[in-house]
């Protein structure tokens, strides 16, 4: 379980969708936490980028939604942070 390091569940964000988002986050957490992962999880605000480089996650789960979530957005800051992620890339999420 160590090999992912430390993990970010990204929930919530900006779009129609946050409520929906908060809770799959939610959930996504505590499974995580109960299997034993070192985890933490981040209401996804404008302050991602800061909040990201306090953090220092090795890995992130999104649980996002929506604008910003399943539009390539947020893969590819991630990808420019260097930072390993779920789903699809940029490319096939745009």
């Amino acid at each position: 379980m160590a090999k992912l390091g430390h993990i970010v569940v990204l929930k919530g964000g900006i779009s129609s969708e946050r409520e929906i988002s908060l809770s799959s986050g939610a959930a996504v957490y505590a499974g995580l936490q109960r299997l034993g992962f070192h985890v933490s999880e981040m209401d996804v605000s404008h302050d991602i980028i800061e909040r990201l480089q306090e953090l220092k996650p090795d890995f992130a789960f999104i649980t996002l939604h929506g604008e910003n979530g399943e539009d390539g957005v947020i893969q590819g800051l991630l990808e420019t942070m260097e930072i390993n992620y779920t789903g699809s890339d940029v490319l096939s999420s745009a």
